[in-house]
Order: structure tokens, then C-alpha cells, then sequence
């Protein structure tokens, strides 16, 4: 008998187990939020990501990329060969420093461009910047988003609804609208969407409203980019350990948050990279117009 078929296999990590589980500690009380504040600290593939050059040579430009789901995909880009741009907010201008020292590190060019996406012009001026350090644009991500948190629909104003479409919904249509001319074929936009989108929690209607549009949008926009070459996704994330959720929602509800998937926890910014990559790269070439889950077992 061949040892091949003698020695035992690992199982891979226990999905329950593999990062924390609630409760958890909590983190800065007001937006946006800090990384370094967060209790326990969110892993975003810095030691824990290992690539497989599924990116290599490509361009990657990741919205709201200093912190959370965007700061993992970026590192988790950087790691797998490509390029990348990511923005931020001036006032984590440190922590977007910090992703670029992570991307420089695997031997990728990082470029990162203080911006406010709710101001079309900053939109245009992330397209520009890329294309001018890199001369290209191959995959957009469309990741920076907000929420607020409240009691009842009358406490929703015109100024926080406003805020939240700007950036999550009209930032998506005019960051894509502003790369389209630079995607060639065989180019993506990942836009990420929520589980929010189909199972909409009551203290957060407008931010889950943006996020149903944004399916619809992805959907639509696929059907008519196919014939250029361009795909067009979408990653669904469940409970994420963000500086939003401390920054965003009462404290009762931060340590216990995610602990009602079933799989019992929150999961780990680094554990929604491995969906934007596959979408990104040629494993997924027959992929348009669709929404992965990354949720933990809550369908969506």
C-alpha cells in the first residue's frame, strides 16, 4: 500500500474556531472608526494571507482601503502580484500609510489618494491617479461604504440618508463611469453589497436599501459590459469585525455581534479577501452578474 494512501489527511480549520469567537471588546465610539482601537484586532491577511500569484501584473484599485474588508483585499491583491491604489479618508491618512507598507513589502507598486467619494470629482480624480501611476486600470473595487445605526425610520434625517447614498451608491456609478474607458478585456468590478441587501436589519433601512441597489446595479451593468469583455460581481459580506461595527452600533449589540450566525461569530476581514479574489482572477472568467455570500451560514 502506497503511503498516499496511509497517512492521515488535516482537516482544514474548524470554521467555528479558526478566529475569535464574541464576546467581543469593542473600539472607537465615533466614525470612522481605528483599526488599532479594535478589541480583539481584526486580521487582515498582514502574516495570515498566502499568495498564489493568482493577480500577477494586474492593477487593483480598492476604495476605503486603509481599514476593514478593503484593507484586506488590498494586502491580499499586493500578495497575489498586483498593483495597487487604494483611498482613504485624510484623517487615516496613518493607517493607509500602514496597508502600504504591507503591499511595498511583497515587491507591488502601492499608491494610496486622500479623497471624499461622495464628491464626484474625487471619484474622477482615483481614476486619474491610477492611470497616471500605473497606466492602467484591471480590476475596481468598489468597497468604501457607511452606516448609522438608529432606533426608528423617523430618526433617519435628509442629511444622514443623503450621506449614505452618496457614498455607497452614487460613489459606485461614477468610480465605474470614470474607469470604464481605461478597462481593457479580461478587466472586473467587484461592488460590495451586503446581507443586508435581502435580510434588512430595521435600525439600518437606509444603509440596507443602498445595498439591495447595488445588486441590482451589478447585475444590470454585467449584462451590458459582457459584450466588451468586462465582468461585473459582487461580494455579499455577513457580520465583518470593522472598525464601523464598534464605531456604528451600541455596545450590547458590539459584543455579541455576529454570534448569531451559525457559525457562531463574526467573521474576519481577511476571510471576505479570498471571494474578491477569485472574482478578480481568471479562475472566475465565466462569472458576470453574480453576488458571492461570505456570511457565515445566513442565506442571503
Amino acid at each position: 500500500m502506497s503511503e498516499a494512501t496511509t497517512t492521515a489527511t488535516a482537516p482544514g480549520r474548524d470554521p467555528r474556531t479558526a478566529h475569535p469567537r464574541p464576546p467581543y471588546g469593542g473600539g472607537t465610539r465615533s466614525l470612522p472608526g481605528h483599526t488599532q482601537d479594535m478589541d480583539p484586532a481584526p486580521d487582515h491577511g498582514e502574516e495570515s494571507w498566502g499568495g498564489r500569484g493568482r493577480l500577477t501584473g494586474r492593477v487593483v484599485v480598492v476604495t476605503g482601503g486603509d481599514s476593514g474588508i478593503g484593507r484586506a483585499v488590498a494586502i491580499a491583491a499586493a500578495k497575489e502580484g498586483a498593483d495597487v491604489l487604494l483611498t482613504h479618508l485624510d484623517q487615516e491618512r496613518a493607517e493607509a500609510e500602514t496597508v502600504l507598507d504591507v503591499v511595498r513589502g511583497t515587491g507591488r507598486r502601492g499608491e494610496a489618494v486622500a479623497v471624499d467619494l461622495t464628491r464626484e470629482e474625487d471619484c474622477r480624480r482615483v481614476v486619474e491617479r491610477a492611470v497616471e501611476t500605473f497606466g492602467r486600470v484591471d480590476v475596481l473595487v468598489n468597497n468604501a461604504g457607511t452606516q448609522e445605526s438608529v432606533e426608528r425610520v423617523e430618526d433617519i434625517t435628509a442629511d444622514m440618508l443623503e450621506e449614505v447614498y452618496r457614498l455607497n451608491l452614487f460613489a459606485m456609478f461614477h468610480l465605474t463611469r470614470f474607469a470604464l474607458p481605461h478597462l481593457a478585456p479580461g478587466s472586473s468590478v467587484i461592488n460590495v453589497t451586503s446581507i443586508q441587501s435581502s435580510d434588512p436589519s430595521p435600525q439600518l433601512l437606509h444603509y440596507a436599501t443602498t445595498k439591495a441597489a447595488i445588486r441590482a446595479f451589478t447585475v444590470g451593468l454585467a449584462q451590458e459590459l459582457a459584450e466588451r469583455g468586462i465582468r461585473v460581481n459582487a461580494v455579499a459580506p455577513g457580520a465583518t469585525w470593522t472598525p464601523l461595527i464598534p464605531a456604528t452600533m451600541p455596545a450590547e449589540k458590539v459584543a455579541n455581534f455576529g454570534g448569531d450566525t451559525p457559525l457562531g461569530r463574526a467573521a474576519q476581514p481577511v476571510e471576505m479577501a479570498g471571494a474578491f479574489v477569485f472574482l478578480a482572477s481568471d479562475e472566475a472568467t465565466y462569472i458576470t452578474g453574480e453576488t458571492i455570500a461570505v456570511t457565515g451560514g445566513r442565506p442571503l
